[in-house]
């Protein structure tokens, strides 16, 4: 692939896909910005581990379901580095429970992380996209917002209104050199899924194809594919790493 030093943003990326993400990205030259809620001392080491093979990275505290956090974070990095170029919306929440028994508070703070965040991030850095005539736009989702699943209604209905954002702000900027897209992975091995059951695991690995989690470097090369000049032909997809279980 084409190399050429961009600014990055990745919100949630002090843990799992995120973090791996940034250090990869951080490899190739990029400048990255690391945003966490808080996990201070996990995005902290995730600078340590990039400035230790010259790369250029910086951590900021931020609740991406704050629109003031969003505009602190995003004024932050462009004080540091410039105009944001990479954007990846990754931060999310999961709170699950059956809806007869879902608190009004569950379901408004998984929206709000999760798809208001990626709103408010997206909104404010895509002006400077604009301008420049370039940018890239990945937002994390989830097979859980293709497939639906129980429990997780919340959940699902914020990752299915990412992938219809995704496909309009796609359209609205097309012209402009700039490609929205999401990667949705199925279930990964991942602190999340860390705290399933092993009886709660076999269900699951039931369920897909592949008879297996996916591993997270399966899911960065799609993502680190999607920030490059080779992808300006792609926009407005939904691209699936889930081991079959959306089929």
């Amino acid at each position: 692939m084409e190399i050429k030093t961009r600014n990055v943003l990745i919100t949630g990326a002090s843990r799992g896909i995120g973090r791996a993400v940034a250090i990869k990205l951080a490899s190739m030259n990029h400048k990255v910005v690391i945003n966490y809620n808080s996990h201070e001392n996990e995005a902290k080491q995730v600078v340590k581990e990039i400035e230790r093979f010259g790369g250029s990275a910086f951590c900021i505290q931020g609740n991406v379901k704050i629109k003031s956090d969003c505009e602190r974070i995003i004024k932050s990095a462009e004080e540091k580095f410039g105009s944001i170029e990479i954007l990846i919306n990754n931060a999310g929440v999961i709170s699950d429970s059956l809806i007869i028994r879902m608190k009004d508070q569950d379901f408004e703070h998984t929206m709000q992380t999760n798809m208001f965040g990626t709103f408010y991030c997206t909104q404010r850095v895509i002006q400077s996209m604009v301008k420049n005539r370039w940018g890239r736009i990945i937002n994390i989702s989830s097979v859980v917002g293709i497939r639906g699943n129980i429990g997780q209604s919340n959940y699902a209905a914020s990752k299915s209104a990412i992938h219809g954002f995704t496909k309009s702000i796609a359209k609205e900027v097309a012209k402009r050199g700039i490609t929205v897209n999401v990667v949705a992975p199925g279930y990964v091995k991942t602190a999340t899924s860390d705290v399933l059951s092993e009886k709660m695991k076999e269900t699951v690995k039931s369920w897909i194809p592949m008879g297996r989690f996916g591993e997270i470097d399966e899911i960065v090369p799609i993502i680190v594919f999607l920030t490059s000049d080779n992808a300006q032909y792609i926009t407005g997809e939904i691209i699936r790493v889930d081991g079959g279980m959306a089929i």
